[in-house]
């Protein structure tokens, strides 16, 4: 009989069905590899709910559960713990009374932290649990020296939105950001999109000049909606003090500029921004782009991957050399399907590098290159360069021209892992993409491995979601059959909307195909075979098509039926 490897949280959570065996251990690496507690990782990885894990925490080891929306943070005893504990534990100091101190934690079996405290600060140390997601906003704020402990980012007045550490990049950006005389008012509009932006769960900010009318948009859970509608009058100030932050040509009025900016929300926090302008008719439009760091780390089982999708795309990552392609339209999420599997590979034995067209992403321990071609330096020439420096893994942004496929192709074939994504609509079309471009159909069919095709489709909100009946000819016409999924399975959800959620919707989940190349589809490829051909022989063998995979998710009441028509009905 063998004994299971789990102890404390992770074995209870296990016990009382919450959590897979296998990722529940999974999580415990993972949160070791990213420096966190297990009860941090699988909150923020969304693969326990906070308020379920701390009922299961409190009921089994006997700890009360402390409400902290009760809390005064005045009381935080400042200075007595090293902020670097607090983050490397995920405790915060409550209480101190005598010598004893009451420390907030999510997990009450992580002892060694507690110890590391106790030995720091010479006190004895009592925890309290607490809400995961209550004590990492508090922790966050306690660390951005805010004074509104509490708030996070909500509640910033006027003097705090003018002094908000936002720019180009870490450097101080000087005299140009001043918020004084008649420009402050437009600093603190920007800076209060910026954030409210942030606090939506935003992808991407609209700024849109027209003829009579200026519009703000964001797109949210892949929707855009107004947000805003300023003054026509304020049309170029705003253009100016994006481009100013941005670290555009602020003269420059008449061709397309890209920029970036970081804003730092707290000493631990920092969300960056991708910015592009672009001259239309009645000014420059200029569209942000939110990249969240974070959203890399959320791991694999956060992505919405079947069980057999996910063991294809690990399987593929374990091997030493082939090639991985992830395509699917903008916005689709495969950045960070592509950089969740480089955070998984990350590890001080390989050499990871990555050209893009930018960075979106970045992350410590990976050799990340913005492609010019201003200066020549292509997807092409860079991955020549890549393959002179000794790589282990290689991520080409896009593969775009044939010169670039080709090297890939020979990367692949040369020991080397190489990931990369096409514009395309589907697996099988990916490899005729390839076949068009004029790769050989023997070089795709030995250096490709897996083909991801991905969709996002808004997640049903579980606090209102509410079943629906629909006749069973009409679920035959949209796709589902007894084969795939069987009926008694057939259960649909409609959105419905309430406080916590946008119109019944609440985030997004990827929809994926994942195909293996396997020896037939190989045959297929190698005869000139077309994209139906492949599809057909990929169902035969098991692969589960876009369509397919958004049903499922229907079924299993993530998304709603009329959301996955939206990403996948042709």
């Amino acid at each position: 009989m063998t004994t299971s490897p789990l102890s404390g949280l992770a074995k209870r959570l296990v016990a009382d069905k919450i959590l897979e065996e296998q990722a529940a251990v999974s999580a415990i690496k993972a949160a070791r590899r990213e420096n966190q507690t297990f009860a941090q990782h699988v909150v923020e990885s969304k693969l326990v709910k906070s308020r379920e894990l701390a009922k299961v925490a409190s009921e089994a080891f006997g700890t009360p559960l402390f409400d902290m929306s009760a809390y005064n943070f005045d009381l935080i005893p400042k200075s007595v713990v090293d902020e670097k504990l607090i983050s490397k534990h995920f405790a915060l100091p409550l209480y101190k009374r005598g010598n004893r101190l009451f420390i907030a934690v999510a997990d009450p079996t992580n002892l060694a932290g507690l110890d590391e405290i106790n030995f720091n600060t010479g006190l004895n140390t009592d925890a309290v649990l607490v809400d995961a997601d209550k004590l990492s906003k508090a922790i966050e704020s306690y660390l951005s020296d805010s004074g509104d402990m509490g708030a996070g980012l909500e509640g910033i007045d006027n003097e705090e939105l003018d002094a908000l550490d936002v720019g180009g990049d870490d450097k101080d950006n000087g005299d140009s950001d001043d918020p004084g005389g008649d420009e402050a008012p437009v600093v603190r509009f920007v800076n209060k999109v910026l954030l409210d932006a942030i606090r939506s769960g935003a992808s991407d900010i609209h700024f849109e000049p027209y003829e009579k009318s200026y519009r703000v948009r964001f797109r949210t859970d892949g929707v855009l909606h107004e947000v805003a509608k300023p003054p026509i009058q304020l049309s170029n100030r705003l253009s100016a003090r994006l481009k100013v932050m941005s670290r555009m040509d602020i003269s420059e009025k008449r061709v397309p500029q890209d920029g970036r900016i970081k804003m730092k929300l707290s000493k631990i926090k920092a969300i960056d921004f991708r910015v592009n302008s672009l001259p239309t008719l009645w000014g420059e439009k200029i569209v942000l782009r939110i990249l969240d760091p974070s959203s890399a780390k959320l791991g694999i089982d956060a992505l919405g991957y079947e069980d057999e999708q996910k063991k294809i795309y690990m399987d593929a990552l374990a091997q030493p050399q082939g090639m991985i392609l992830v395509t699917g339209p903008t916005g689709s999420g495969k950045t960070v399907s592509l950089y969740t599997g480089l955070n998984i590979l990350n590890t001080s034995e390989r050499n990871i590098s990555t050209a893009e067209d930018p960075v979106e992403i970045n992350l410590e321990g990976i050799n990340q290159v913005n492609v010019s071609n201003k200066v020549g330096l292509n997807f092409a020439e860079a991955l020549r360069s890549f393959l002179r420096q000794d790589p282990d893994i290689v991520m080409v942004g896009e593969i775009r021209d044939l010169e670039t496929a080709e090297i890939a192709i020979k990367a692949a074939q040369t020991g080397h892992l190489v990931l990369s994504t096409l514009h395309t609509n589907s697996a099988p079309e990916t490899l005729t993409r390839l076949m068009n471009m004029g790769v050989p159909t023997f070089n795709i069919a030995t250096s490709v491995s897996v083909i991801i095709a991905q969709r996002l489709a808004r997640r049903l909100c579980n606090e209102c979601k509410k079943p629906v009946n629909l006749p069973e000819e009409v679920l035959e016409i949209e796709g589902f059959d007894s084969v795939t999924i069987p009926k008694d399975h057939w259960n649909i959800y409609q959105p419905v909307g309430c406080e916590h959620c946008s119109k019944g919707y609440k985030g997004r989940v990827g929809v994926y195909e994942v195909v293996r190349i396997t020896d037939s589809i190989s045959r297929i490829i190698m005869e000139g075979g077309n994209s139906i051909q492949i599809a057909d022989k990929a169902r035969e063998e098991g692969f589960n098509n876009l369509r397919t995979s958004a049903l499922r998710k229907v079924v299993m009441g993530i998304t709603s039926l009329e959301e996955a028509n939206r990403v996948t009905k042709d």
